[in-house]
């Protein structure tokens, strides 16, 4: 009987041995399908068919005819096409972030051994997710802070303000004091507006913020630069000079521009940030894409006969996440910061109740009212912080070799 000669490098099957062929679905894709794809078609339904002074799921209940059950639900409320976006970013954050981290248990456990020994990044991932929860959940239980003018400059709990500055004290008053109350348990703006309903809003607006503009310069910045790494020659060239463009663009006055012209919006800060945004990803994830590109087992899956589009998405980008990853949290707080600088100009949408929108609101009531601006401040500050500790204790867990680098 003669053995059966075994198989040459170069003669590999690379669809056979990974089990998938090039457009083979992965688990992943397919949750992302059957829950976002719902989602974007709700999007384009609320776009398109639903009037502005409609609410999306009452229109929705009618037309399906279960107007009684949606409201039983509770869905009677009426999404912003950034509440959709939204929902749709953290689907992709389940499916692509979090669920590979279940899939590869084994090296999830490493990497949180590694990540724990930051101990400012265990308190930074703590507070995020804080943030995050009272983001997606905290609106629903919370109602959108609103003016009362009886109500201005209220106290927080266990503090108190001279009664001159307030109309109507709702807690009780002591030696001329307005004393503070539970009702208010963060104290209240010279509008009256709940100064806690603000900052929970807030965290809604700061996840979108961070979530639908990172997911928009990733999917630009990966692509362009890992496309131009691994083109190279006159494409890479050609690709590099239009990323010199972006980067020179004026963002800040395009953005005063657009608002000019169509009014103010966080879908449009978001938009215009995002798309003008990944310059600097794109020239990070090109220079790590060109230093994996050079790697002798790129090299040899090349000869082998993979394909570029295999080469590119099995090896050039899950060589790089890591880099990548890090590079992503550390650029949302950026635009946080713009988002904050631009609404305590009084240039945004004062409709969505923003940290910034909250800070400005208290900055000539900072020697009586200092809860105004320290609350929404120090929340802002806090989370700006924990982005920073976070991406910097991501790639040292993901990365150890540049840890090692920096050490030298």
């Amino acid at each position: 009987m003669a053995t059966q000669k075994p198989t040459k490098f170069d003669q590999v099957d690379w669809d056979n041995l990974t089990g998938s062929g090039r457009f083979k679905i992965s688990i992943n894709m397919k949750l992302l399908l059957v829950t976002g794809v719902p989602v974007l078609l709700l999007g384009l339904y609320d776009h398109f068919l639903v009037g502005d002074r409609e609410a999306t799921f009452v229109r929705l209940g009618e037309d399906l005819g279960l107007s009684s059950q949606f409201e039983a639900l509770g869905l009677d409320f009426n999404p912003t096409s950034v509440d959709i976006l939204f929902v749709f970013t953290i689907f992709l954050f389940l499916w692509y972030l979090v669920l590979p981290l279940y899939q590869n248990m084994r090296m999830t456990k490493y990497y949180w051994k590694e990540f724990k020994r930051n101990r400012p990044a265990v308190i930074s991932l703590i507070w995020l997710t804080i943030i995050f929860v009272g983001g997606v959940l905290g609106p629903f239980f919370v109602a959108m802070p609103e003016q009362d003018l009886f109500a201005a400059y209220q106290p927080p709990v266990f503090g108190s303000i001279d009664q001159v500055h307030v109309n109507q004290c709702v807690g009780e008053i002591s030696d001329g004091r307005c004393q503070g109350t539970w009702e208010y348990p963060l104290g209240t703006t010279r509008g009256g507006q709940d100064v806690l309903a603000m900052v929970i809003h807030g965290m809604t607006v700061t996840m979108q913020i961070a979530f639908i503009t990172t997911m928009i310069v990733a999917a630009i910045g990966i692509t362009f630069g890992t496309v131009s790494a691994y083109a190279g020659g006159w494409v890479d060239e050609i690709m590099m000079r239009f990323v010199d463009i972006v980067l020179s663009f004026p963002t800040l006055l395009f953005f005063l521009l657009i608002l000019y012209i169509y009014g103010a919006g966080l879908g449009m800060f978001i938009l215009v940030f995002g798309l003008f945004g990944w310059g600097a990803t794109a020239r990070y994830v090109r220079s790590k894409a060109l230093s994996v590109s050079e790697e002798e087992f790129v090299k040899a899956t090349k000869i082998s006969g993979a394909g570029t589009y295999r080469i590119v998405r099995r090896h050039v980008v899950p060589n790089t996440a890591s880099s990548i990853i890090t590079q992503l949290t550390l650029i949302i707080p950026g635009f946080l910061l713009a988002e904050a600088q631009l609404a305590f100009l009084g240039i945004g949408d004062t409709a969505v109740p923003t940290w910034g929108q909250a800070i400005s609101s208290g900055r000539n009531a900072i020697d009586f009212a200092p809860w105004i601006v320290l609350v929404p401040g120090m929340a802002l500050f806090l989370t700006i912080l924990a982005f920073n500790f976070l991406g910097d204790a991501i790639l040292d867990a993901l990365n150890p070799e540049a840890e090692a680098e920096s050490e030298k």
